[in-house]
């Protein structure tokens, strides 16, 4: 049966269609029979009840520079849509925190991807802390005194912001560094979030691996691989895709993880792997569907909508 979906996204007349999940997701959304609705997160509105937004249907197409064509803006109430997809890029601040309280309001009769009230409650640096066993030596702090602490025991770190993306603020601090004060002094004068560190692992020079879960069920995995001299794999910032396959302890992870996250409604879900060790696992706005596709021929976006069509029709 087609289905009404509304997309929740950065604008997707800017994004990289040979790159970007969400445009594969709806490209396949619209390959399946259903109708596609778009709009930013700034055009959603709680309104005397109702959870509304103001956006355009669309059809898209895999054409460089004319992917998009848009139908005539309108505003819509959501809550008589089948499928909202909760896909703009962090930061995670209170503006992405608000939309998640706002489209709790329609879930679950309206099914929203992923499930925005454990979005909101496992960002991705957060929730790997349930599985210590899993996860590289990590300290959550905002106390400099703590993190010199953790810095002395495991000398070599990776420190970063709690509730960044893209490898953006991601500091290698080795040994011989002096730069943890007047970092630490930076990172806080900006904001009054936490930071995370985590003892630095050598294994990430042969990659950070992309392992993409659907249903908590794991369906590949990409690497990518840090330009020379840089410690950050994140293609943002220069990282390179390859095709790599699934080790037993990748397994082991996501066996450990993945009855979890689908039972919080988690679809669609990235974690970080080096080595073997767990990093992150990434709920927000995962990527890596279309190098997944390109290099083991996986289509991840119809594993996704066949998970979803499958709950909706319960």
């Amino acid at each position: 049966m087609p289905l009404k979906v509304a997309l929740q996204m950065d604008p997707i007349g800017a994004v990289n269609i040979n790159a970007d999940s969400t445009f594969r997701i709806a490209l396949e959304a619209q390959a399946r029979g259903h109708s596609l609705f778009f709009y930013t997160p700034d055009r959603l509105a709680f309104v005397e009840g109702r959870v509304i937004a103001r956006g355009w249907p669309i059809e898209l197409r895999r054409e460089i520079g004319n992917h998009v064509s848009y139908g005539e803006e309108t505003e819509v109430d959501l809550s008589e849509f089948d499928v909202v997809w909760l896909r703009q890029d962090p930061p995670f601040d209170m503006g992405y925190i608000t939309t998640t309280h706002l489209l709790e309001l329609i879930h679950p009769r309206t099914l929203v991807v992923n499930d925005p009230f454990w979005v909101r409650n496992y960002p991705e640096k957060l929730l790997v802390l349930r599985f210590p066993d899993l996860t590289p030596p990590t300290a959550i702090a905002r106390d400099l005194a703590t993190i010199r602490a953790f810095k002395a025991r495991h000398g070599d770190i990776i420190l970063k912001p709690l509730y960044g993306n893209g490898g953006a603020g991601v500091f290698r601090l080795d040994p011989n560094d002096r730069n943890l004060a007047s970092l630490h002094e930076l990172f806080t004068g900006m904001s009054r979030e936490p930071l995370i560190v985590q003892k630095f692992l050598p294994a990430v020079a042969q990659g950070d691996k992309r392992v993409i879960l659907v249903d908590g069920e794991p369906i590949g995995a990409i690497n990518r691989v840090p330009q020379a001299g840089e410690t950050r794999s994140n293609m943002h910032v220069g990282g390179r895709p390859e095709k790599i396959g699934l080790t037993e302890r990748d397994r082991e992870i996501c066996a450990r993880i993945g009855p979890l996250l689908r039972e919080k409604g988690q679809v669609f879900v990235g974690i970080d792997v080096i080595g073997d060790w767990l990093t992150e696992i990434n709920v927000t706005s995962p990527t890596g569907l279309q190098e997944l596709e390109r290099f083991d021929g996986t289509n991840g976006a119809e594993r996704i909508w066949q998970a979803i069509e499958a709950r909706r029709a319960v």
